[in-house]
């Protein structure tokens, strides 16, 4: 329940009081923030204390204050206190307090490089399984700790996630003299000897998983081969390491395929009868799987001119996936398919995501389905949901769609460009109109995708071009996932939302100052919306800086999640949206499925009591998932490039600025996707000095240097092919930077005003 001010209270010295003639204190607004998470939005917290008219205006000058202070973090529709967290929590265990208990930081701190909250972590009693110990990762449920000493939170272990042993993952090697050495995958890592008797099987040049073993205070540090991975020339060594090293389940256990494979396919009962509607699957060329298909046509209603009406189907995995099964909580270990280069580790086994579930053309298959119309200006009028049996007409790919309305058909899509294609693409003018109101997030930022030998080795490195084709699917799935958030919320329903949070107010700030070095600004207040950052795109675009602004914005823009709590996409900009479109590759979806199964009596398969209890665990489970995912992908990317430049140190490349720190550049190579390092002290000529507000580097002596999104002339130097890095010398000469005369003269007279700052804020203190 939460926790306001009762009528006592309320009681001013002397007398009664009624609701509203109380003001509360800082630390009383502090605490009920911090005591009542859930509820800590302004009219939450105006409504806990009875604050009205004038009253709340005051407290808004309050809390802005308490923002200013740092005091207070404020989302989208809550505010928060800095360093807390959600209910339930991914948490790594690190170390052990002076009693032995354990104590963990919350993994997503800890691996976007902030400050970590403690948390002392206990585990219950009749948890199954091995006892936690440092290097574990466990979901649990988080507890503010009322005591002043110990730790900020205590922590009850929900469920272990990766029973990690301090295991090392390298490559053998023989040294000349006959004895092994292991080279760790990890650069930071020393280098360990592995004696005779305990190779374990293990040959040079095998990925190999050891352990360390303590024989000795001195010299290298020993280790011991628990488990041979495959050969490092083999070609999917490099993904391997990633998904090792990440912890990715890659191996689906017996009983899970075994219960894959006795599935049936499931049959037309309690199911429309979608099969003559042409729907269509639009993917890249490579794909393997099918979880949408798509049909537009003209709406002939009278009353909407110049309207359509769209179809969506999308495979209905909760058909075979049931809550409780060993599938489904296998797929809920994994979270999300796993897309590496060279392979794809999958949510789902082969036998549903490749057959009984993707919607193969030809074949009759079972699919959740949404029927959207929409008005000549782009406005969603209505929309329903359906379980269904359909039929693809026709498997395409995104260039051959596109070639078909271009001009180009072939035998494929000739035959239905005027039935299905071309209305397709006349509901999609439709739909970007509606876009176009919106104003979501317009970022300019090419993908690469990196293409390779038979044996596993880079060939090269594309740039795919962007087409109206993959703008069609993507719209249409945005359109589909809005529809299901909106009907589980006119149900009643709990679901698990899409969410991605407005910039921080301290991200904000940077973003400002950065803008201000090149003559722009962003407007200020809490209404902050997609469209100004849409403006500041457009006035760069075509300019010199127009790499560097987008980069600088994307970096400002906080990480999408996956929550029950709804406070809307701030990228999309749109006040409520799910993830309902690809369930074959990520658990949120199938939820959502289950959600409108249950929301709508759609037949069984539907979300249960117990699931709809933890949906905040499996949330938190499945954004980890997420994110482990984007690391393992990162990696293997960095890894797979490092092992196609090692022959090459000495040549030099252009490189782009894609990072900038006060120890030194990063760079990346455009033709390779991959990021190099340049260490400020190989920066010669001059003593270099950071500028964060400007994203650059500069000389103390000539006000000249580099800056971030910079097009440069580099030399490789080296390279470490297993920890994926590379480093680069600077052979461009540095330039002149706009407002490096301010950033020295402000890095000079830093600590005085910070001084007068304390000061000002301790008056102000006093003051309120």
């Amino acid at each position: 329940m939460a926790r306001g001010i009762s009528g006592k209270d309320r009681s001013k010295p002397g007398g009664g009081a009624e609701a509203g003639d109380f003001r509360p204190s800082r630390e009383q607004l502090l605490a009920f923030i911090t005591d009542n998470p859930d509820r800590s939005g302004k009219r939450e917290i105006a409504k806990a204390f009875g604050l009205k008219g004038a009253d709340r205006v005051w407290l808004n000058d309050m809390l802005r204050g308490l923002q200013d202070d740092g005091l207070l973090e404020k989302g989208r529709k809550r505010l928060s206190r800095p360093g807390t967290l959600p209910p339930v929590a991914v948490l790594d265990i690190f170390a052990r307090d002076r009693d032995g208990g354990l104590l963990a930081r919350p993994a997503e701190q800890a691996e976007n490089g902030t400050p970590a909250v403690t948390v002392s972590i206990r585990a219950q009693r009749d948890t199954e399984g091995p006892a936690p110990g440092i290097g574990d990762r466990v979901l649990a449920k988080t507890f503010r700790n009322k005591h002043e000493d110990g730790p900020a939170y205590t922590g009850r272990i929900i469920r272990m996630l990766d029973k990690r042993q301090d295991a090392v993952l390298g490559v053998l090697r023989e040294s000349k003299d006959g004895t092994f050495r292991l080279e760790p995958v990890e650069r930071r890592q020393a280098e360990m000897i592995v004696d005779a008797g305990f190779v374990g099987g293990a040959k040079p040049g095998d990925l190999v998983e050891a352990e360390p073993v303590k024989l000795g205070r001195y010299g290298l540090p020993r280790a011991k081969v628990r488990a041979v991975l495959g050969s490092l020339a083999s070609e999917k060594a490099v993904s391997m390491i990633a998904i090792h090293a990440h912890g990715i389940p890659h191996v689906f256990p017996p009983q899970v395929l075994a219960e894959a494979e006795d599935l049936k396919p499931v049959g037309l009962a309690g199911r429309e009868d979608w099969r003559d509607l042409p729907l269509v699957t639009i993917d890249p060329v490579d794909a393997k799987d099918f979880d949408d298909a798509v049909l537009a046509r003209p709406d002939e209603d009278p009353a909407n001119p110049g309207g359509v009406i769209a179809w969506v189907a999308i495979a209905d995995v909760a058909a075979y996936v049931k809550p409780g099964s060993a599938l489904d909580s296998e797929a809920l270990k994994r979270g999300n398919s796993v897309y590496f280069p060279d392979r794809v580790v999958p949510m789902l086994p082969e036998r549903l995501s490749n057959d009984l579930c993707s919607l193969r053309e030809a074949a009759e298959r079972p699919a959740m389905a949404v029927k959207m119309t929409f008005a000549a200006d782009g406005r969603k009028l209505r929309h329903s949901f359906h379980r269904v049996t359909m039929k693809s007409a026709a498997r395409l790919a995104y260039p051959q769609a596109q070639a078909a309305v271009d001009g180009t058909p072939d035998d494929k899509t000739g035959p239905i460009l005027d039935t299905v294609l071309r209305p397709l693409w006349e509901a999609y003018a439709v739909l970007k109109r509606g876009r176009a109101a919106r104003q979501p997030l317009d970022l300019d930022l090419p993908e690469r995708k990196i293409l390779l030998k038979p044996d596993g080795t880079v060939d090269r490195v594309t740039v795919p071009k962007r087409l109206d084709a993959h703008r069609l699917i993507e719209e249409f799935m945005i359109q589909a996932n809005v529809a299901a958030a909106e009907t589980l919320e006119q149900k009643r329903q709990a679901l698990i939302y899409r969410i991605h949070d407005a910039p921080s107010l301290a991200k904000q700030e940077t973003l400002r100052e950065f803008l201000g070095t090149i003559g722009l600004s962003l407007a200020r207040g809490p209404q902050l919306r997609p469209a100004m950052f849409n403006t500041i795109l457009d006035r760069v675009r075509g300019q010199d800086n127009e790499a560097l602004v987008n980069e600088v914005v994307l970096r400002s823009q906080s990480q999408a999640e996956y929550s029950p709590r709804n406070i809307g996409h701030f990228g999309l900009n749109l006040r409520r949206y799910a993830h309902f479109t690809s369930p074959i590759r990520r658990y949120a979806d199938l939820i959502v499925h289950r959600a409108l199964i249950a929301a709508l009596e759609l037949g069984s398969g539907g979300l249960t009591p117990d699931e709809e209890a933890r949906l905040e665990e499996i949330s938190a489970l499945i954004s980890a998932s997420e994110r482990r995912a984007m690391a393992a992908e990162r990696d293997t990317v960095d890894r797979l490039v490092a092992a196609h430049l090692a022959g090459r140190t000495g040549e030099t490349f252009q490189a782009r600025i894609s990072g900038v720190t006060k120890s030194g550049l990063f760079v990346q190579l455009p033709q390779f996707g991959a990021d190099g390092f340049i260490p400020v002290s190989t920066l010669h000529g001059d003593y270099y000095i950071y500028d964060e507000a400007a994203q650059s580097l500069f000389g103390e002596r000539s006000r000249q240097g580099y800056q971030l999104a910079d097009t440069v002339e580099v030399r490789l130097a080296e390279v470490a092919p297993l920890a994926g890095s590379m480093r680069f010398e600077m052979l461009s000469e540095p330039k002149p930077l706009p407002g490096s005369r301010r950033s020295f003269d402000k890095s000079r007279g830093q600590k005085g005003r910070m001084r007068a700052a304390q000061g000002r804020d301790r008056a102000r203190g006093r003051r309120r």
